[in-house]
């Protein structure tokens, strides 16, 4: 079994990548695979290379969609404008642009394997894992298909915050999206409550971390995200968190599947930790 290297937001940070793939427990070993967590791209300053670099691995590499590779697809699709501090406008007028936008376009939402459960955000608590792989698949189908433009309109919006069976169209797309690439906190109930970008620390609204809600449907699978760079490095049984903020003047951070070996390069680059 080839050893499996699971690593946290990029966010554009080609450089740190570099180095990580550089440290020669990983480089000495050509059979390696890697998982990333998502967000690829934006706010750090090689977007592009971070794709190309990606795209290279090929079938070594397992990268899912997070909420900024999202964007970049919307900003694509002419449905979104460009955030006053993207960096996305390289990827955007490359040569090769399309090729990287359709190479996106076909990336998972989700990844199981191994008893781990990878995602970029979270899982709502009434979701088991092959619940999550199904509706997943539901978001890859539609930005995988001719109107994969249009469908990205409906993504935005922070309602409804719970899940149900019945929901359809947009406001289905969007508790899935909401719940894989933006969650974070949630009531003891379940329900998303989506603006917290905060550490949990101790809360005094009765809010917890979205994998502490009780009787969570996958508490027997270890769940591996990150988007969260105020909570940082967490590592148990049930839940793994690898967004160690790169961009913002932390780490980048990679956890071996099969022994939890970490590995840590300090970001080349970063912005201004208060502006996120």
């Amino acid at each position: 079994m080839p050893n499996i290297w699971m690593i946290g937001d990029i966010q554009g940070c080609c450089g740190s990548l570099d180095s990580l793939l550089a440290e020669p427990i990983i480089a000495n070993d050509p059979y390696a695979r890697f998982w990333f967590a998502g967000d690829l791209v934006n706010r750090g300053p090689q977007s592009l290379a971070t794709l190309r670099r990606l795209m290279a691995l090929e079938e070594r590499s397992v990268a899912i969609l997070g909420n900024h590779d999202l964007h970049l697809l919307a900003v694509a699709a002419g449905v979104r404008r460009p955030g006053k501090n993207d960096t996305l406008l390289e990827v955007l007028s490359a040569p090769d642009a399309n090729e990287i936008i359709d190479w996106l376009r076909f990336r998972p939402m989700a990844h199981f394997e191994m008893n781990h459960l990878l995602v970029h955000a979270g899982v709502l608590a009434k979701w088991d894992v092959q619940k999550t792989l199904l509706l997943a698949n539901e978001i890859e189908t539609a930005l995988r298909g001719n109107n994969w433009q249009k469908m990205l309109q409906k993504m935005y919006g922070n309602e409804p915050d719970h899940w149900k069976d019945g929901h359809t169209g947009g406001k289905r797309m969007r508790v899935i999206i909401n719940a894989l690439t933006r969650m974070r906190m949630c009531t003891t109930k379940g329900r998303m409550v989506l603006p917290i970008k905060a550490e949990p620390g101790h809360r005094s609204d009765g809010l917890v971390p979205w994998f502490d809600v009780p009787d969570r449907a996958t508490r027997d699978t270890t769940v591996v995200f990150g988007h969260w760079s105020t909570l940082g490095l967490l590592i148990r049984s049930d839940a793994i968190c690898l967004d160690t903020g790169c961009v913002w003047g932390g780490q980048l951070t990679a956890l071996r599947l099969q022994d939890r070996t970490l590995l840590q390069v300090k970001c080349k680059q970063s912005l201004d930790p208060h502006e996120h």
